[in-house]
């Protein structure tokens, strides 16, 4: 019986919720300033706001025509903000063309009833782009030239059309229903006095990432039906309420230890004023027994809101104090901030008796708690970067990126090339990734990638800069938060990058040649930089420092190095370790060690058994000499090569000298 099925299947079902409960709060959270705006219109405008308008309110009657006006508010939460949910949704799936489908298609269901039509705009919006993706698909590529727009148009209008009517006489009474028992079940749940019993099941799913799926994909578009026919909802802060997050970490700061105690005070504010609840969850997983105090606090909270009747106008999003206070109701001041001070007390007080019970015993890694936290998103965090240490993550926008090593021709350019795919991988093309010798780094670089021993002197040299280290140059898990920084970074700010100093072109030689931009060079070198005779199936050294002398031995057999040039590379070693991951090391010389190259060239030995790499097993060792920049281009392949688990098999099972050279892509032609 397999021992990892049980564990696979879990995560893949957790994933599953995650990715499905990401896809339901994608549509609300673009769009949460669309309800912060109607919520702020509401409570100042309404007859009851606290400056009432009769014209945009909605309220009292034109005195010459005897109608009754119309306002902002009812057209905004019944056509605004369901259209905006819809399109959102319907370009997830189909760009534009699906979100435009995607609101035709809402509207059906909008007309069709008297209640906000939230639920159905986040069915038709998605189904609108995804009929339409697979309408096109059926003559994609088979329109005569000119009647593309005739068919794209008339194709969109006659779809769209077609989903509003099923939208009204299909969907819409569906949607109305279920929206009819969610609500009453919730009424119910208040009614019986319940309703704080939620927190058992939100508390937890809050650490486990299905907060937003939670909040934005059931309670928002539940506690807007309700603001709407109620003037509030006590819903939006079932799961937004900060007041149990902050009294966990006012525990830490007084009874915690090591850095959980020294971090809390800035994660505290962090949680509390800017809203970032996720920050707390790796305080939780650190001794999860912890969750108790969030879950007695959010019920405190809740109960409190149900006792006073209290509730937001709107979501708070972040759940920031500030926040919640700009969407609470003219009569529920008292009533939310007691809920969010009372849960904070409750919070701290099970945190504290859990904290001052469990001194004695050994105190948990915060930083791997962070991890675990970032395994269960599935992706970097921001914010938890603050406090696993070491990680990414910076308030600068980046958009020049170094990789730094000691000669700034090995390591750093394997890197570099990693990373640099990765990135164009993920569609950041005004991003640039260079490397350079430490000896060369000038304060201009948004974020230096150096190796963990050489971070203080790329500090001294970068003090401005974001400093990511690693350990491991070909698969290191840094590369991935710094793609997912850039993602969030995308996502707040939608702008052309002019390049450096508003150039569209690299700034200097090294990043041109890092972002394969052609820089002089001498061909006949070039086409000679990896030989035949310079590939070894079989390695005869049995440790490192042979290994080294094998490799700069080759190099010095293909006219590219002397004596002193392989002395540099034992020097470089106990400088710091070229090992890059994936079983590849690539020995090379310091950057002083340049004037002892003749000639480019790169050598490659395999080994039967691996190599003890100063604790790392290492079975291909690939020797570097770099004059200029001639080299940079078979460090790109061969960085692909080893980021490919596939094609390091074939390397592993390579029988012949060509079928290396073949997986290298013919580097010599």
């Amino acid at each position: 019986m397999s021992t990892t099925a049980a564990p696979s299947r879990l995560h893949a079902t957790r994933a599953g919720v995650q990715k499905f409960g990401t896809f339901l709060s994608g549509m609300i959270m673009p769009n949460i300033g669309a309800f912060i705006a109607w919520g702020l219109i509401t409570a100042l405008f309404i007859k009851t706001g606290w400056l009432p308008v009769d014209k945009l309110g909605g309220f009292g009657t034109d005195p010459a025509t005897g109608q009754t006006y119309v306002g902002l508010v009812g057209p905004m939460i019944t056509y605004l903000l369901p259209l905006l949910i819809a399109y959102t949704g319907g370009k997830a799936v189909y760009d534009v063309r699906g979100g435009v489908v995607g609101a035709i298609a809402t509207m059906g269901v909008i007309v069709g009833t008297s209640i906000p039509m939230f639920i159905g705009a986040m069915i038709m919006g998605p189904l609108g782009g995804w009929t339409m993706k697979k309408i096109d698909s059926i003559w994609d590529g088979k329109i005569r030239p000119g009647f593309e727009m005739l068919v794209n148009n008339f194709s969109a209008g006659i779809w769209g059309a077609a989903l509003a009517l099923v939208g009204f006489f299909l969907i819409d009474p569906v949607v109305t229903g279920l929206t009819s028992v969610a609500g009453n079940a919730v009424q119910f749940m208040v009614n019986a006095g319940i309703l704080p019993l939620t927190s058992i099941f939100i508390e937890p799913a809050k650490v486990l990432f299905l907060n937003n799926a939670v909040n934005h994909g059931v309670l928002t578009p539940l506690g807007i039906q309700q603001s709407a026919s109620q003037g509030k909802s006590i819903l939006f802060l079932l799961e937004a309420n900060p007041g149990p997050g902050f009294g966990l970490l006012l525990a830490y700061m007084f009874f915690g230890k090591g850095a959980a105690k020294a971090s809390a005070p800035g994660a505290a504010l962090i949680q509390f004023v800017g809203g970032i609840h996720e920050i707390y969850f790796p305080y939780i997983l650190m001794r999860p027994i912890l969750i108790l105090a969030t879950i007695g606090g959010g019920m405190t909270g809740i109960a409190t809101l149900a006792i006073t009747h209290s509730g937001l106008v709107a979501p708070a999003a972040p759940g920031s104090i500030i926040a919640v206070l700009a969407q609470t109701s003219r009569d529920s001041y008292f009533g939310v901030i007691l809920s969010v001070l009372l849960a904070c007390a409750v919070s701290f007080l099970i945190a504290s008796l859990i904290l001052r019970a469990a001194r004695n015993k050994e105190e948990g890694d915060l930083a791997a708690a962070t991890a675990s936290m970032e395994g269960m998103k599935g992706r970097k965090s921001m914010a938890s970067s603050l406090l696993g240490g070491g990680g990414v993550a910076t308030a600068t926008e980046i958009r020049k990126i170094v990789f730094a090593c000691d000669a700034g021709m090995g390591s750093s350019a394997m890197g570099a090339s990693v990373l640099r795919n990765k990135i164009k991988a993920a569609g950041h093309r005004n991003v640039t990734v260079v490397n350079q010798a430490i000896a060369n780094l000038t304060d201009t670089y948004d974020m230096v990638v150096v190796h963990q021993d050489l971070a203080l002197r790329a500090e001294e040299k970068t003090p401005s800069a974001q400093i990511v280290t690693v350990d491991n140059f070909m698969g290191s898990p840094k590369y991935d938060e710094i793609v997912a920084l850039l993602d969030e970074q995308a996502q707040t700010a939608d702008r052309p990058f002019e390049g450096v100093a508003g150039k569209s072109e690299p700034a200097s030689e090294a990043e041109a040649a890092a972002a394969h931009v052609s820089v002089p060079q001498h061909p006949a070198e070039t086409k000679q930089v990896l030989r035949p005779e310079s590939v070894v199936l079989v390695g005869n050294a049995s440790d490192m420092s042979s290994a080294i002398d094998e490799a700069g031995h080759l190099l010095k057999s293909a006219g590219a190095v002397d004596d002193a040039y392989i002395e540099s590379m034992h020097e470089r070693e106990r400088s710091v370790s070229t090992f890059m991951g994936n079983g590849l090391a690539i020995p090379h010389g310091t950057n002083e060690a340049k004037p002892h190259i003749t000639a480019s060239a790169v050598t490659f030995v395999r080994y039967a058994q691996p190599i003890d790499w100063q604790g790392k097993p290492v079975t291909f060792v690939v020797g570097i000499a770099g004059k200029d920049k001639e080299h940079l281009g078979i460090l790109a392949k061969i960085a692909k090569v080893f980021g490919d688990k596939e094609q390091v098999a074939r390397l592993e099972a390579a029988q012949s000298v060509d079928e290396v050279l073949d997986i290298f892509g013919k580097v010599n032609a």
